[in-house]
């Protein structure tokens, strides 16, 4: 594998962005590769090499990377333009499928990314209660903006910056930590009655794959509503990804608001924040909780993620990669076990993580992992033809575009690795 063109590239990267990229976890030593194109379950960087993708944007393209329906529906829409500043009915149309996919939801905001969304629904949740606490989970990330950037998971982990500076103290004084699948530590809701809401990820995607214990979150709806705090689920990752109603139907549990994003977008940026009725019709301009996005609800969007979840409906996408992931997941276990390696594997769905050491509950053992064995591991991979995640506290994810010769590909490139 040459990398000459990537090299020159980063070279010049270096001197115009900080870190030579435009996102942290993309930085990857010494270099990253620069992709040319991608298609199907394949990325190819500027250097001609191929590989199997399991990183697929960090999860939204489910459907794969140019996904013919999602590509003419777009193009047709260009045609009729890309940005308008004014309503549009497939605003109607898409926000009448979510809330129809998600029982929890009965109202919503597009916005334009994840942070967006997580950002205005936790603002909606001090508005509505008129409190000032935030609890989130240790590791989980909700997106790049002050609030949250405590213990947070994804880029800062990897790189070892779990706190933000240019955030003064006063602007975190409100926002707890807890672990995640301990229940005892929820006490704090009843200690402190200023916590206007509980955030996290139902399945933790940023600190490695992290899967609840059983029935931890439905104790946990339990414990927010006896304690009058609102529960927002941030299924920026597992919306749509583990059911069409995300985790939430997955686990039966109902938040009181919901984050969206990802493949809620069909590829292309979005946000959505949702939940009940008298929660949402506080927000800007039936309420007094403001919002507001020049390209908040963007045609080009609008329909790359309705044409993805129309798509995802109709032809029983689940079930096909979630047994393409169940293929891989046991060929990934066989591995570990015929080469006698301390190491795990662990999956939900159509996301999976190979542990390098044993399987996480929470941030504190994610932390245990060793990350520098996976980066050996990461090129090792890629050296063969497979781009992961480059992280051991990202997630992978499989498309529906894989197929089995992939699967049988990837299996091949593990044999040839030597750790």
């Amino acid at each position: 594998m040459k990398l000459e063109k990537s090299e020159d590239l980063y070279r010049e990267a270096i001197n115009l962005m900080p870190g030579g990229v435009s996102s942290p976890v993309r930085a990857v030593k010494p270099l990253p590769f620069y992709t040319a194109y991608a298609r199907g379950s394949k990325i190819v960087d500027v250097d001609g090499n191929e590989y199997i993708d399991y990183c697929m944007a960090y999860g939204p393209l489910i459907l794969g990377h140019g996904n013919e329906v999602v590509k003419e529906a777009i193009t047709e829409q260009i045609e009729k333009g890309w940005l308008y500043g004014t309503p549009i009915e497939l605003e109607v149309k898409y926000a009448k499928l979510i809330t129809k996919l998600y029982k929890s939801i009965d109202m919503l905001r597009f916005v334009n990314t994840g942070s967006e969304a997580t950002m205005a629904a936790l603002r909606l949740a001090r508005g509505y209660t008129k409190k000032n606490k935030i609890v989130k989970v240790e590791g989980s990330f909700h997106g790049a903006h002050d609030s949250v950037l405590v213990k947070a998971g994804s880029g800062a982990t990897t790189h070892g910056i779990p706190n933000s500076a240019g955030i003064p103290k006063e602007f975190v004084k409100n926002t707890l930590q807890v672990p995640y699948n301990d229940l005892e530590a929820l006490n704090i809701l009843e200690k402190d009655k200023d916590i206007a809401a509980l955030i996290l990820e139902p399945v933790m995607g940023n600190s490695a794959l992290i899967l609840p214990e059983k029935d931890y979150l439905k104790e946990v709806r339990k414990i927010t509503k006896e304690n009058d705090v609102l529960l927002i689920f941030d299924e920026v990752i597992t919306g749509f990804r583990l059911a069409l109603g995300g985790a939430q139907e997955y686990y039966n549990v109902e938040p009181d608001l919901t984050t969206l994003g990802k493949i809620a977008g069909g590829g292309l940026p979005i946000g959505i924040f949702g939940g009940k009725k008298e929660i949402m019709e506080r927000v800007a301009p039936s309420g007094d909780v403001y919002q507001a996005g020049t390209f908040s609800g963007n045609p080009l969007t609008l329909t790359a993620g309705y044409t993805t979840v129309r798509f995802l409906i109709e032809n029983n996408v689940h079930s096909k990669i979630n047994k393409t992931t169940e293929e891989i997941v046991k060929g990934i276990k066989h591995w570990i076990e015929d080469g006698k390696r301390e190491w795990e594997v662990g999956s939900i769905a159509s996301m999976f993580c190979i542990y390098f050491g044993k399987k996480p509950k929470n941030y504190n053992d994610a932390l245990n992992l060793d990350k520098d064995k996976f980066i050996e591991f990461f090129w090792a991979m890629l050296n063969n033809g497979v781009f992961l995640p480059p992280s051991q506290y990202e997630t992978c994810f499989v498309s529906y575009a894989h197929e089995k010769e992939d699967v049988e590909k990837t299996l091949e490139a593990l044999k040839c690795v030597e750790l």
